[in-house]
């Protein structure tokens, strides 16, 4: 277990014991996946974070990775929104990695929504929920959410239909709770909340409400509607109590447990159990201060070698102190690398 993991997400790293760990680590999937073995068959111990070995995030699309050792049980595989005709990401969840990506998540969400548990509000179907052996990455992401929830109610019929909101359920919900979370990708929070046409009566019970709205994915639909980011919160937020906030995250269907809220001042932060390189597309020298290609770390993937992932994001790292005054790497989410495939609910 990551000793990591045991700390505050945005105190002080020691960053001897987080590279020691990512050694750990590429050393054990060298040794148990053999397909990783092969793709890196000259490795040996890093000397920087920038020397350790890493896999494109489209490697997960045409090779299911495994790492197989004692004591690793495989219980489900996630996949990756994908659109028509692109071939979703598949990452295998084992046990122990499934309980440290849950304790991440909860320690970074924590830190945005209090720990005090609320109904959880979910924009998508309860049938998502019942795929024997496999979980879709929008589900996954949602049920992050769960150690903060007092119970959890799915208020859509349709996940692809943002007008099947169940508007009798809400009213019940609204009727008989002051405080409540709601989790939706970004274009279904949207579309069934945010520019919903909403009956008299429900709008009614809103006014007041404590809402913490929760969502992830891309900008992408919304940018094409020329929907930004002020005009977003603020719809969400109107008639609200004035405690309500909105939590963009970030994160990867590769990395799961692995959150990036984005901070008051536009920023996103890494967690101490986790790690950002910004890369040339063309080079892969690590960049500072320049916009380039996204890696991300994690320091608690068992069961297959996600715990190094070069995307198709964009971004930079901002060097120096945020205002908000969270330590770790401060970056920020540009978009995509121009001409690569949408990602599904994901895309930016």
């Amino acid at each position: 277990m990551s000793q990591l993991l045991s700390h505050p997400p945005y105190g002080t790293r020691n960053d001897a014991v987080f590279l020691a760990e990512m050694n750990a680590l590429c050393r054990h999937h060298l040794e148990g996946c053999p397909e990783y073995a092969r793709l890196w068959p000259a490795w040996r111990p890093a000397q920087s974070v920038a020397d350790l070995p890493y896999l494109h995030v489209r490697v997960f699309k045409h090779l299911e990775l495994k790492t197989v050792k004692a004591g690793i049980r495989h219980e489900r595989a996630l996949l990756s929104s994908a659109t028509t005709g692109n071939q979703p990401s598949r990452i295998l969840l084992d046990e122990q990695s499934s309980k440290l990506q849950s304790a991440s998540s909860l320690a970074i969400l924590k830190e945005e929504l209090g720990e005090h548990p609320r109904p959880l509000l979910i924009l998508d179907e309860a049938r998502a929920l019942r795929q024997p052996g496999q979980i879709m990455a929008r589900v996954a992401a949602a049920m992050s959410l769960r150690p903060l929830a007092s119970d959890i109610h799915f208020l859509l019929d349709d996940a692809q239909e943002p007008a099947s909101m169940n508007w009798d359920k809400l009213a019940t919900l609204l009727d008989h709770h002051r405080e409540l979370i709601v989790y939706g990708i970004t274009w279904l929070l949207w579309s069934a909340w945010g520019a919903a046409a909403w009956p008299p009566r429900v709008r009614a019970a809103l006014a007041g409400k404590r809402i913490h709205f929760v969502h992830s994915g891309g900008w992408k639909k919304l940018e094409n509607a020329k929907i930004g980011r002020t005009q977003f919160d603020s719809t969400l937020l109107r008639d609200l109590d004035a405690a309500s906030r909105v939590v963009d995250f970030y994160g990867l269907v590769e990395q799961v447990g692995m959150v990036y809220p984005l901070c008051q001042y536009g920023f996103r932060h890494t967690p101490v159990w986790g790690e950002v390189i910004v890369r040339d597309p063309y080079t892969l020298e690590p960049l500072v201060g320049r916009v380039g290609q996204l890696q991300l770390l994690n320091s608690l993937a068992y069961g297959a070698p996600y715990h190094s992932v070069l995307t198709e994001d964009l971004g930079y790292i901002e060097p120096g102190e945020c205002p908000c005054r969270r330590s770790g790497r401060r970056f920020e989410l540009i978009g995509r690398i121009p001409n690569v495939e949408v990602r599904g609910c994901a895309s930016v």
